[in-house]
C-alpha cells in the first residue's frame, strides 16, 4: 500500500522525506523536472514525472493499490482535480488537497462525499494565522502546542538572564516551586536538544520546552524571566491573505493594528475590510517610513510578505529600531533554523505548518494528535492508554520507558496531571509524550499503539 504524493515543492518534498524516514512506500509525482530530479538526488521514494491528474500516470503510480493521495501542488485547481480523478478512478481510502484560496475554502459543500469527496482540504494561510495568534497569546514563546482540546499546553521559551531559574539544577527547581504544576520536559542548548535530568543545569538563553494545564500560563512566563505587559500594539508588512486575516484576528482581540503594504488597490481593500487596523501605503525597506510610524514602540512586528528575503531584512532592521519581538514569515522549510540564529524571534513556515497538519491527519488508532518541535528533531504527541499498555497501572519510575522521552502531562476527565515519579496511568488517559525522534519507536512499544498511517 503506497501513499502517492503530487506536488513535489517544499510540501511535497518534505512530507516524502517524513515519509520515507519512516519506511513508507511512496510516489511522488510532479510535472517539474528539476523539482523531481530534486527528489530522486535526496530522497528514496519512488518519482515519476507528469500530472497528477493524468489518469495514466496515476495508474502507473499504483492508484488502485493506494493507501491515501496527497495533492499539495501550487493550484488548487490541479490539486482538487487530482483528488476527484483518484477518486473515479479508485476508491482511494483518504484523499487530502491543499487549498489557498478562501473562495474554494468557503465552499464547504465542495469537498463533502457528495462532490470532491476530499477527507481533508488544508489552507496553509489560515494554519499560519492561528500559530501566529496563539504565539501571540504567550509572550516570548517561539513555540505553542495545545492538547487535549486546548487543557494542556507546552510553549518552547527561550530563559532571560534574570530568570530564577538560570544557572540551577532541575533538581533545584523542583525544589523551589514543588506545587508549581509546570514540568520542562525538554531543553534546546544551541543545536542539541535533549530531555533534562535531574543534575542537568539551565542556563540563561536555553531553549525550554514547559508543559503546563492552561491556567498556568502566567507562572511559566514569570518563571522564565518573561514578565512583559499584554501587547497592545502590532505592526504588519504585508497585506497579503495572510496580513488581512492577522490583521482581522489582532483586531478581534482588541489590539492596534498598522499594516504596510506597497500596492495602493491592495490598501484600498484593506481599509475596506479591516474594521480599525490603519493601512499605511510605503516601501518598507525606506528606514525613514518605520522612523515616521515609530516603528520602536510596536509590542510585534510581523512580516508576512511573499519575499521572505524582504522578510527577513525587514524584521531585523525593526528589532534593530527597538521593537520588542519579530516575527517572520519564511517559506523554505530549511531556512528557518538560519534565520531564527541570526536574531529574528520568531520563524513561520507555511509550509511546516502545512506538513505538520498534514502529518497529524495521518496519525491513526489511539493517537490524539502530533506536533513537530525543535525543527523537526522532536516530536509532542498525545495517545490514549490502553488497558493493556505497559504504562498503565504502574508508578511511573517503576517503568522502563525511553531515556529520550518524557510523560509530560496526563489529562483524567477534566483533571490536568503533571505526573512525577509516583503518578499511576489508568487505562483510559489521555497521555502527552515529548519524545525525541529516535526514541519514538521505543514509545511505540511501551504505548501499544502504532504511530501508524490509513
Amino acid at each position: 500500500m503506497s501513499i502517492i504524493i503530487i506536488g513535489a515543492g517544499e510540501v511535497g518534498y518534505h512530507l516524502a522525506q517524513r515519509l520515507s524516514q519512516e519506511k513508507k512506500d511512496v510516489v511522488v509525482i510532479d510535472r517539474d523536472a528539476e523539482k523531481i530530479r530534486r527528489v530522486q538526488n535526496t530522497l528514496d521514494v519512488q518519482t515519476l514525472h507528469g500530472s497528477g491528474g493524468s489518469l495514466s500516470l496515476l495508474r502507473e503510480a499504483g492508484i488502485s493499490e493506494a493507501s491515501m493521495v496527497i495533492a499539495v501542488t501550487n493550484s488548487d485547481e490541479v490539486n482538487m482535480i487530482s483528488c476527484l480523478v483518484a477518486g473515479v478512478q479508485d476508491k482511494v481510502p483518504k484523499k487530502i488537497a491543499r487549498v489557498r484560496d478562501p473562495e474554494y475554502s468557503a465552499l464547504f459543500p465542495l469537498f463533502d462525499k457528495e462532490h470532491l469527496d476530499i477527507d481533508l482540504v488544508i489552507n496553509p494561510d489560515h494554519e499560519v494565522v492561528d500559530m501566529i495568534l496563539k504565539l501571540m497569546e504567550v509572550p516570548g514563546a517561539v513555540d505553542v502546542a495545545d492538547f487535549a482540546d486546548g487543557k494542556v499546553r507546552m510553549v518552547g521559551i527561550p530563559l532571560l538572564p534574570d530568570s530564577p531559574l538560570a544557572g540551577r539544577t532541575l533538581a533545584q527547581i523542583s525544589q523551589m516551586y514543588p506545587q508549581s504544576g509546570i514540568l520542562i520536559v525538554a531543553v534546546q542548548k544551541g543545536d542539541r536538544v535533549f530531555i533534562p535530568r535531574g543534575s542537568d543545569v539551565i542556563n540563561a538563553h536555553d531553549l525550554l520546552f514547559m508543559v503546563m494545564a492552561r491556567d498556568k500560563m502566567r507562572e511559566a512566563l514569570e518563571s522564565s524571566g518573561h514578565r512583559r505587559p499584554p501587547i497592545k500594539r502590532v505592526m504588519i508588512l504585508g497585506g497579503t491573505l495572510i496580513g488581512m486575516e492577522l490583521a482581522k484576528g489582532l483586531e478581534s482581540r482588541g489590539i492596534q493594528v498598522k499594516i504596510i503594504e506597497q500596492n495602493e488597490a491592495r490598501c484600498q481593500e484593506l481599509a475596506q475590510k479591516c474594521s480599525r487596523a490603519l493601512v499605511l501605503r510605503g516601501d518598507a525597506t525606506f528606514q525613514d517610513l518605520l522612523l515616521e510610524e515609530n516603528v520602536g514602540e510596536m509590542d510585534t512586528f510581523i512580516a508576512v510578505t511573499e519575499d521572505e528575503e524582504t522578510n527577513v531584512m525587514i524584521s531585523l532592521l525593526a528589532k534593530k529600531m527597538g521593537v520588542r519581538r519579530v516575527m517572520t514569515l519564511v517559506n523554505k522549510v530549511g531556512y528557518s533554523p538560519l534565520v531564527h540564529s541570526i536574531g529574528v524571534d520568531v520563524v513561520v513556515s507555511p509550509r511546516l505548518v502545512a506538513v505538520n497538519k498534514i502529518m497529524q491527519f495521518l496519525r491513526r488508532g489511539k493517537i490524539l494528535s502530533v506536533s513537530s518541535l525543535a525543527e523537526e528533531n522532536a516530536e509532542a504527541f498525545e495517545a490514549v492508554a490502553m488497558e493493556t499498555s505497559d504504562i498503565v497501572g504502574r508508578p511511573l519510575r517503576e517503568m522502563e520507558f525511553p531515556r529520550d522521552a518524557i510523560v509530560g502531562a496526563i489529562v483524567r476527565g477534566p483533571e490536568v496531571i503533571i505526573p512525577n515519579g509516583s503518578t499511576v496511568i489508568q487505562p483510559g488517559d489521555r497521555v502527552m509524550i515529548f519524545a525525541l525522534t529516535p526514541a519514538i519507536k521505543e514509545v511505540e512499544k511501551t504505548l501499544m499503539v502504532k504511530l501508524e498511517y490509513w
